[in-house]
């Protein structure tokens, strides 16, 4: 996967990760859901660590430095950069 799919997939993931949470916060007793949140999480921190591996870190307070001779965390474009928005062309809502 290109950076583009990385981080689609990790934003959809991430908001099945909020959205399951949410829906756990009235229904604590539901172990599907529970099973569920685990397992987006799990995947949710592959496709992370997948993207770092590749294109450097996330956060700035979550990521690991793998680098430890250079912090890579200012080496990403920044939010206000064009770079750091993926494109969601043909994916709108309808």
């Amino acid at each position: 996967m290109d950076r583009e799919e990385l981080l689609s997939s990790l934003t959809q993931l991430d908001f099945m990760a909020v959205d399951l949470g949410l829906y756990l916060n009235t229904h604590p007793d539901d172990e599907e859901a529970i099973q569920a949140y685990n397992q987006v999480i799990i995947a949710a921190d592959t496709v992370r660590e997948k993207y770092e591996e590749q294109f450097g870190p996330l956060c700035s307070f979550r990521s690991y430095a793998a680098d430890t001779q250079n912090w890579q965390w200012k080496n990403n474009p920044w939010p206000w950069q064009s770079e750091f928005n993926y494109s969601l062309a043909g994916k709108e809502c309808k």
